[in-house]
């Protein structure tokens, strides 16, 4: 790893609608911020983050970083330069946080080419499907591509699609954000930099014409759209979010799970899947769950912050939330919910229960319609079933309470005591009939008002 990467990330993103900083936005369950992070901190020795004022969880989020506050908002350029303590001799380069979706190839690509070609100056770029809107970067003609540094480059600059000429949009290259250069000559263009402009703020694009008056030599590097684009609107949020499940996609299937509708599977940044799993349709990963080989996830379930073991079944419709991990060969049903909930080897939940704040031994059975009441208002309990315990239907466990090791709790039972292992417990009002009952109900009834109808 070499080089340094300054990320800038003090940006409200207005555009964006929301009173969070635009580089905590959530693409794939993880914040804008986390994404680049990740794909730096592969390539770069160092990685310096610059953040707006009173902005905690964004610098708590880059917390294992150095953290710049760039106090004024005064453009891109004066963010870049609020970091120049930590440019050092080396190569360093200046990103963005609304670009998350960014490769450490690509990265890798930006510095080998100031190395491989020795230009001053290397910036991204892409074409986009439709260049409209985008600045467009001229480049002398032996450099475009990317494939050669255009030596002394008199007209090199990005220009603002509304100024470029018919031709210079025609050729459809056009500024991604990034760029590198050595930490010196990028200090001295940065202090350079005017804020001559309708919003009087200093623009970083504005050091390509700078490095290109005095002769620098400039290349770009060239990326797919899907990865450089950048994220200004909620719109594009939606847009990133498709490009990024595509390659959360390929990336499980490449690495041996089956997907059967992988276009119905929504996959977190963060998930982990095994070899030889199987996700079917309209399944959702929320951040931080792990799946191990063999397992089965069946359709329309919602998984988030939890494991599920080796050869364990899940779903359909079935709800796993944070805390939870199913034993191997464990078995979680349809519209069966389970937070901070541990299933032991073999144990089954197959239908219609709520288990949180739970633990659960091997191979026990959780009935139909069970439930552990795990709060009373103002805080929570736990509770312990034994292995190879009973738990019948419409069990009610009012937490803190155990049933031990291979009891039976008997079908509409309320436990509010232990239960010790091995025995039965019937925590309900003993059956009562009355003759005739039904009968004079209904009579009654029929008395008292007219029937309204079946």
């Amino acid at each position: 790893m070499q080089g340094t990467a300054i990320i800038l990330a003090a940006g409200l993103g207005t555009r964006m609608r929301s009173s969070s900083p635009k580089a905590l936005l959530r693409l794939g369950g993880k914040p804008l911020l986390w994404h680049l992070l990740q794909s730096c901190a592969e390539v770069f020795e160092r990685i310096v983050v610059v953040t707006g004022p009173d902005m905690p969880e964004l610098a708590a989020l880059a917390a294992l970083h150095p953290v710049v506050v760039q106090e004024e908002r005064l453009g891109t350029a004066h963010a870049a330069l609020a970091a120049a303590p930590h440019f050092g001799d080396g190569p360093v380069a200046i990103l963005y946080a609304d670009n998350p979706l960014i490769r450490p190839e690509t990265l890798r690509a930006l510095l080998a080419r100031l190395e491989d070609a020795s230009p001053a100056l290397a910036l991204l770029a892409m074409r986009p499907p439709d260049p409209t809107g985008y600045g467009q970067v001229v480049l002398r003609p032996d450099a475009r591509g990317g494939t050669r540094p255009g030596a002394g480059i008199p007209g090199a600059r990005i220009i603002e699609w509304v100024d470029a000429t018919p031709a210079e949009r025609a050729e459809g290259l056009c500024n991604a954000g990034g760029l590198s250069a050595a930490g010196p000559a990028l200090l001295q263009w940065l202090g350079r930099v005017g804020n001559n402009n309708a919003k009087r703020e200093f623009y970083l694009t504005d050091i390509v014409a700078l490095a290109a008056a005095e002769g620098a030599s400039i290349t770009a590097v060239e990326g797919p759209f899907a990865e450089l684009r950048g994220i200004n609107t909620l719109a594009e949020l939606a847009a990133a979010e498709a490009s990024l499940q595509t390659r959360l996609r390929e990336a499980a299937l490449e690495a041996g799970a089956s997907l059967v509708a992988p276009e119905t599977v929504f996959l977190a940044a963060d998930t982990r899947l095994a070899s030889d799993v199987t996700i079917g349709p309209y399944v959702v990963f929320g951040p931080g769950v792990t799946i191990e080989e063999g397992a089965e996830i069946r359709p329309f379930s919602h998984l988030e912050g939890c494991r599920v073991g080796t050869g364990a079944i899940v779903g359909p419709f079935a709800r796993l939330r944070p805390g939870t991990e199913l034993g191997e060969g464990a078995r979680v049903g349809n519209f069966v919910e389970l937070k901070a909930a541990r299933l032991g080897a073999g144990a089954k939940a197959n239908h219609l229960a709520y288990l949180g704040d739970a633990a659960i031994g091997a191979a026990a059975n959780i009935g139909a319609g069970t439930i552990t009441c795990n709060y009373d208002g103002f805080a929570k309990y736990r509770t312990e079933i034994g292995a190879h315990a009973f738990i019948g239907s419409d069990a009610v466990l009012v937490a803190p309470v155990s049933v031990g090791a291979g009891a039976f709790v008997a079908a509409g039972s309320v436990i509010t005591r232990d239960v010790a292992p091995d025995a039965m417990a019937f925590g309900r009002a003993a059956q009562a009939e009355r003759a005739e009952g039904a009968r004079k109900f209904r009579e009654r009834k029929r008395k008292a008002k007219p029937c309204a109808g079946s």
